[in-house]
């Protein structure tokens, strides 16, 4: 049973930025992930469709569907019931008003998440009016924008002139505009995201942001070190669970290889005269 614990509210976020209070994000993609992090205390679960790399595998986050983040949501949920969670809507999950916010009411609905966010700024102001003026809690992105990968030639840094700095900014002011609730600043340089961050009054979480933002998001599998194929710049670890896994199968390997697993203490018994009994028949066959 999850320890009872209050969790955040959409007046709260925005309380916090006000007060210059930070708030503790985790993007967490499964059931047992979500347990910890909200054991641990973690502010937000953010449900991000980068799980399609980092548990599925992909290269990025394009192939990931409705269906399969809203798998994710419910087993978050199902771990995190105290924590406000918020989905991360995938590609091609609001390419329309109408479609965005079907989708969103699905996340919602179905999903059992606090808040819904989408990627881009001025560009998608109608979709985020649309989803905010059909009751659904919204943010956005403005920096690096995964879904923009194949436009920006890879995944890599935005902002890092002073007019790229001054459509971010637009960016952010256009969400706060359109209805949203805040929106992520990702991978731009820290003087652009406290910019941004000044701009408006809503909330704004940072990842490769530096330390401005209100929010401070990673993804659990990238600072548990559970996800280690690569680490982008941004990312600090905090623990190498994947080395400790590897070490901890080799060693059931060779347990297993060598005859000490399993032993008497992993393995069922059967009563004395039962087994006698067992026996005496194995014998008369």
């Amino acid at each position: 049973m999850a320890e009872e614990r209050k969790k955040l509210s959409i007046p709260d976020l925005l309380a916090r930025k006000r007060a210059g209070e930070k708030v503790v994000m985790a993007s967490i993609p499964d059931y047992p992930t979500a347990v910890w992090a909200e054991r641990a205390g973690i502010d937000i679960c953010a449900v991000g469709d980068s799980l399609g790399m980092v548990s599925y595998g992909y290269a990025n986050t394009l192939p990931v569907t409705v269906d399969l983040m809203l798998e994710h949501c419910q087993a978050v949920r199902r771990g995190a019931p105290n924590t406000f969670s918020l989905v991360a809507m995938p590609y091609g999950s609001y390419p329309n008003p109408d479609v965005a916010v079907t989708n969103a009411l699905r996340f919602m609905k179905e999903g059992g998440v606090d808040c819904v966010k989408i990627q881009g700024g001025r560009d998608k102001f109608q979709l985020i009016k649309a989803i905010a003026d059909a009751g659904v809690p919204v943010m956005s992105h403005v920096g690096m924008c995964p879904h923009f990968v194949h436009h920006y030639g890879g995944f890599k840094l935005q902002g890092k002139t002073a007019e790229e700095a001054l459509k971010i900014i637009d960016d952010g002011i256009a969400i706060q505009e359109a209805g949203g609730i805040g929106f992520e600043v990702e991978a731009v340089p820290a003087p652009v995201a406290k910019a941004v961050d000044d701009a408006v009054d809503i909330f704004t979480f940072g990842i490769g942001a530096g330390p401005a933002s209100c929010g401070q998001l990673l993804l659990a599998f990238d600072l548990l070190g559970m996800f280690d194929q690569f680490k982008p710049k941004f990312t600090k670890r905090y623990a190498s669970i994947a080395q400790i896994a590897v070490d901890a199968l080799k060693t059931y390997a060779a347990e297993v290889r060598s005859g000490q697993f399993p032993d008497a203490d992993h393995s069922y018994a059967m009563k004395p005269e039962e087994l006698a009994r067992l026996e005496q028949a194995l014998q008369q066959k």
